[in-house]
């Protein structure tokens, strides 16, 4: 192992134990950092020996190595912001002295508005799977947790039969940064799951870590096998593939709580967002809400 390679995995080490990422996020945090050691290696392997060796310039050779390879500027704003994670990491462990990384501006990425599914094809989406199988029902309850609770794809794939409490209708999920937080949920998922796992012959007072959903035999769903049955359903929906995702039905969560008069900052602690920007993409959704609800709140909003 080289020393950037021993570098890398005392960084990877640090964000999982002491800052306590989740395992999605070291994952990416590990791609990125891969691809800028690779191209370090070929640029000057000296520098792999003393990271002290890496100036800006280096770094901005990498960023436009990857705009040539044609990579997004989400993407080059991605793995410069695991860059910068990992020399200000450097510098508090005192492996080198300045921060080469601190002054690059990171990339313009325009934030899209988010595709989410109209009130009214909420039925007919739920209506889609077929439950007269395990597979359908199974694939209903998900639809309508996701939509009940506006929860990530790795959250619900984490989730236990334990996770839920059914008698309060609420879930306790672990997010980013492994922050726990709980989310409530109504009738119609409650109902969903219930079934589901009927079929399953589970119930509520199974052993509490027994996966809630499950792929074949009771081994637990894996993320590509959601991500393939939602695409489905979402493409009939929607009226093609784009935005046929999990993540549609997270910011359908969001923009249906908004329509529906719910403040921003009870969206934003419903979805663990850490940052109340990351949220605002809704209100860019419905501008005609947010200025009726300003009109009506503000003492001079009329």
């Amino acid at each position: 192992m080289n020393n950037g390679e021993e570098t890398l995995k005392e960084f990877l080490n640090y964000i999982k134990h002491e800052r306590g990422y989740s395992a999605h996020t070291i994952d990416a945090y590990q791609r990125d950092l891969n691809q800028f050691i690779s191209f370090i290696y070929k640029y000057d392997s000296r520098c792999l020996t003393d990271f002290n060796l890496i100036d800006r310039q280096a770094i901005r050779h990498y960023l436009g190595k990857e705009y040539e390879l044609g990579h997004s500027a989400k993407t080059v704003a991605r793995r410069l912001a695991s860059i910068k994670s990992l020399f200000k990491y450097l510098v508090q462990a005192e492996v080198i002295s300045d921060n080469p990384a601190i002054h690059l501006k990171t990339p313009k990425v325009e934030k899209r508005i988010p595709t989410f599914v109209q009130s009214n094809k909420i039925e007919e989406l739920m209506a889609m799977p077929d439950t007269t199988s395990r597979i359908g029902k199974r694939d209903k309850a998900i639809l309508e947790l996701f939509y009940a609770t506006g929860i990530r794809l790795s959250e619900l794939t984490g989730l236990n039969i334990g996770s839920i409490n059914p008698h309060e209708k609420i879930l306790k999920v672990r997010g980013k940064g492994n922050k726990e937080r709980i989310v409530p949920f109504g009738d119609p998922a409650k109902i969903a799951l219930e079934n589901y796992l009927n079929k399953r012959g589970h119930s509520w007072v199974s052993p509490q870590d027994t996966p809630l959903f499950t792929g074949r035999g009771e081994k637990r769903i894996s993320v590509r096998t959601i991500q393939q049955r939602v695409k489905i359903y979402l493409t009939a929906v929607l009226g093609g593939n784009e935005g046929a995702s999990p993540h549609t039905l997270r910011h359908t969560f969001g923009t249906h709580l908004l329509d529906n008069d719910a403040d921003i900052r009870s969206i934003q602690e419903l979805l663990g967002h850490s940052s109340i920007s990351s949220t605002q993409i809704y209100t860019k959704v419905n501008p005609k809400k947010m200025k009726a609800i300003y009109k009506n709140a503000h003492p001079h909003g009329s």
